[in-house]
């Protein structure tokens, strides 16, 4: 592969700008002999990028073939690359991520389903389609498990009856909670395997209570790193992505 072409699928314009970068000497890859980042100027040098490090204008970046990243999403954003009254995700992603191109077109890393916009915690991204679709369909089973704060206290009854499925307005068919873990008087762990509009605060109301604060903490066998602030991004790592295969 050149490295103009290296440089376009991971995001960093067209394949004109990209050899611009490196004819300006912005480009600079990791020598593992010598163990030293090397300006590299031509931009047709063919190089096998897998396992690569190499920065663009000071900023260190991985080779990564396919984008897999997590986001701690902060409260008052939207899932949406054209918000109606506040601010994307997106806008917290480097331009890389969001310039990755996809089968000729420039489309970005998608979030992997939707958070509304009062609802913090771990946000998937990606621009691989099957897993965009084995994450997300409600066919695969894949956990997800919320941290709901409630206006009323929560009762061992209203836990059964989330259990048990309830009926929300827009659908004749009960739906079920995969678990419900009371943690305080006001506090639960709703596990679901499914993802309706505003799913969590319709099962609360359906029985006879009220969200006050959602927080997705865990999706498959992944828990949001303690470590990432809200509002910050990083790459899952390959045992992460392990987590989130079937089963776990």
């Amino acid at each position: 592969m050149q490295l103009q072409d290296m440089l376009y699928s991971q995001g960093f314009g067209i394949r004109r700008v990209c050899s611009g970068l490196v004819q300006q000497g912005w480009v600079e890859l990791w020598n593992t002999e010598t163990e030293s980042w090397d300006v590299v100027l031509d931009s047709t040098l063919d190089i096998d990028p897998e396992g690569m490090s190499f920065k663009v204008q000071g900023v260190e970046w991985a080779y990564h073939a396919l984008g897999y990243v997590l986001l701690h999403k902060p409260a008052g954003t939207e899932c949406s690359q054209k918000p109606s009254a506040h601010p994307s995700i997106y806008s917290l992603l480097p331009p890389p991520l969001r310039l990755r191109p996809n089968k000729g077109a420039v489309q970005g890393v998608q979030a992997v389903g939707r958070l509304d916009q009062d609802t913090t915690g771990l946000l998937l991204l990606s621009d691989d389609g099957q897993f965009i679709h084995r994450m997300s369909s409600p066919k695969k089973h894949v956990s997800k498990v919320y941290r709901v704060t409630c206006k009323h206290p929560v009762d061992a009854k209203q836990v059964q009856n989330l259990l048990d499925g309830v009926v929300l307005d827009d659908d004749s068919k009960p739906v079920k909670a995969a678990a419900c873990e009371l943690i305080d008087t006001h506090v639960l762990d709703l596990t679901l395997t499914e993802g309706k509009y505003h799913q969590v605060k319709r099962m609360l109301a359906a029985v006879a209570n009220r969200v006050e604060g959602l927080h997705r903490w865990r999706i498959g066998g992944l828990v949001l790193p303690a470590d990432l602030a809200p509002g910050q991004w990083r790459w899952l790592t390959a045992d992460e992505l392990e987590l989130l295969k079937p089963g776990n």
